[in-house]
């Protein structure tokens, strides 16, 4: 497995597009996001939204709403659009902890949340890609809040089904794998995935476990074409899933890839539009869109529209 760190792009200064009014979110909550950030500390826990640096973490941690990211806060991929720290966990001795899936579910019952939502880093050194561990803590939330709907977004686990369906069978309500980009930008912004893996992942889901809802996102802005956008929406549609949600990319940070464009909120009104036409039961676009923003409302919206078995 190649070192993740040679894939990290190297953003040179270049002229970016200079962000729109659309675009700007005042940081309002800064005490809420102090207080919950401690006490996921004293859990030793992460969440994608500070990792992923998302713009909506003062919006969310005020709402009591966080995105719980299980083993550990290393990834072993260099996805060039995400921030969240690169390496081998093998190498720095970084092994499971144990007690994170009891400390999520935990932290969730202490925020009292009816809508948890769990992700992860890629873990490819793990010969299940960290799946048993996903499965374990699934099962201890599910436990210690009955009541609470779970929502996964995982990784591709390199295609292994296997460690997929372990996921499922621990009965998440809603499986999320996101698509990120187009076909043509994979190698560019996700070199170690594969375009039609990611589909297979969602298409499996579908039929594994056809009680849940299948989710997937993608960004938009970093030089795809509409057209592409629309295309990537059918291959997403015709794998099964009930649920997209599309978002402008942002760059986190000078090491990640730069914004081609500011995408338009008609252009996101538009896909929204477009997606609900090729039988989506819910589209969540635009610029301040993320897979898990907002997650509980979409998953009830998109519930409502299913037919009752």
């Amino acid at each position: 497995m190649a070192d993740a760190s040679q894939t990290l792009v190297q953003i040179a200064d270049v002229a970016r597009p200079r962000l729109p009014e659309w675009l700007r979110k005042p940081e309002t909550h800064n005490e809420s996001v102090h207080i919950l950030k401690r006490e996921l500390r004293q859990r030793q826990l992460h969440t994608v939204c500070e990792s992923a640096r998302c713009p909506n973490i003062h919006e969310c941690f005020h709402r009591g709403a966080a995105t719980f990211m299980i083993l550990g806060n290393i990834c072993t991929r260099g996805c060039g659009f995400c921030s969240v720290p690169k390496g081998n966990p093998s190498k720095q001795d970084f092994g499971l902890d144990p007690h994170e899936p009891a400390n999520v579910a935990n932290m969730a019952q202490q925020m009292k949340l009816r809508y948890v939502v769990i992700t992860s880093v890629n873990r490819d050194e793990l010969v299940d890609g960290g799946s048993h561990h996903w499965a374990e803590t699934v099962t201890e939330v599910k436990r210690a809040l009955p009541a609470t709907r779970v929502e996964v977004l995982t990784p591709d686990f390199n295609g292994d089904m296997t460690a997929v369906a372990r996921v499922l069978d621990a009965g998440p309500h809603v499986y999320n794998h996101n698509m990120e980009t187009v076909r043509r930008l994979y190698r560019k912004v996700r070199p170690q995935a594969d375009y039609q893996q990611s589909l297979d992942v969602l298409s499996f889901a579908r039929k594994h476990r056809p009680e849940a809802l299948v989710k997937s996102g993608l960004m938009v802005g970093l030089g795809e074409t509409q057209d592409e956008v629309k295309q990537l929406l059918r291959d997403i549609r015709s794998a099964g899933a009930h649920i997209a949600t599309i978002g402008q990319y942002l760059q986190p940070s000078r090491r990640n890839l730069p914004v081609k464009r500011y995408v338009t909120p008609a252009e996101f009104d538009e896909l929204r539009v477009f997606g609900l036409s090729i039988g989506f039961e819910m589209v969540f676009s635009g610029p301040f869109v993320r897979s898990s923003y907002m997650a509980d409302l979409v998953e009830e919206e998109a519930s409502g529209k299913l037919p009752v078995a």
